[in-house]
């Protein structure tokens, strides 16, 4: 499980965003869209849920995508090409449900643009015709350009400073392509408050529309319970139920709630060197 490549895909404002090519040929064998791996950087360390971005079947790695946010992400991004990590479990969650939908929109913002592109090309692959958005706070959060262009017929990009693309958020791009077309399914990627709003206009459509939901997860094998997340009238654990569900019944606020218990403790200061 060592790293073979590692790449820093943005380093502004306090944002970096790095890229690690991971040995681990069993996970390539077996990793499919949508699925997420674990990742234990030391043995004292907490777990880290990444998704699979891409697989290397001959080189037997695995790539992930990685924000540098609380204490275990700014002890992986200390890491560097030779670097062993100390665990990883996988490939975790279910895969997203590929097949030929028809016209699809594809959103991703931030990170989330990491977890669209492995789902752009396992939808390419069945037939379909892929529109994807992203968008970030400002040019340099983005990445993967070039490989979603491959992937899709269409892409379009929107920055909140106007930057690079369009000026505006991904979802005002997405309600003025449902207004203009129509599309048979929407994949949508990123902070909350994006995912609900792209949930709040395609259920206006009448578009069946998925998220991948980045709930805590601690355990991520469903023994802690702290993915936990109302779908409709059940709950549901995002780390064996999920991570992908249909955004129309998730219950936006109490996830947001539930995303924001450790800020505070997220913000901390901590020595990299102690652990």
């Amino acid at each position: 499980m060592g790293i073979l490549k590692k790449t820093i895909l943005c380093n502004s404002n306090d944002t970096k965003i790095n890229q690690i090519e991971v040995y681990a040929p069993q996970l390539a064998k077996k990793t499919n869209p949508g699925q997420f791996v674990v990742v234990m950087v030391k043995e004292e360390g907490e777990r880290i849920p990444l998704t699979v971005v891409d697989e290397d079947l001959e080189k037997g790695s695995i790539t992930l995508i990685f924000q540098e946010i609380g204490f275990s992400t700014k002890l992986l991004g200390e890491f560097g090409v030779g670097d062993t990590l100390y665990a990883i479990l996988g490939p975790l969650g279910h895969a997203t449900e590929i097949k030929n939908y028809g016209k699809v929109i594809l959103v991703g913002g931030g990170v989330g643009i990491a977890e669209i592109y492995p789902v752009a090309g396992g939808l390419k692959e069945a037939g379909n015709n892929i529109t994807a958005v992203i968008g970030a706070r400002t040019k340099d959060f983005l990445f993967l350009e070039n490989e979603l262009q491959k992937a899709s017929s269409q892409l379009l990009i929107a920055t909140d400073d106007g930057s690079y693309g369009r000026c505006g958020f991904t979802t005002q791009i997405l309600e003025e392509l449902l207004s203009q077309d129509k599309y048979d399914f929407v994949y949508a990627v990123g902070p909350i408050p994006m995912m609900k709003r792209a949930a709040l206009i395609t259920k206006n459509f009448g578009i069946k529309t998925m998220v991948s939901l980045n709930a805590l997860m601690v355990d991520a094998t469903g023994m802690c319970g702290c993915c936990r997340v109302s779908v409709g009238d059940e709950v549901k654990f995002a780390c064996i139920d999920g991570p992908e569900f249909d955004a129309h019944i998730v219950d936006w606020d109490e996830l947001g709630r539930r995303n924001s218990v450790y800020i505070d403790k997220e913000r901390h200061i901590c020595n990299l060197d102690k652990l």
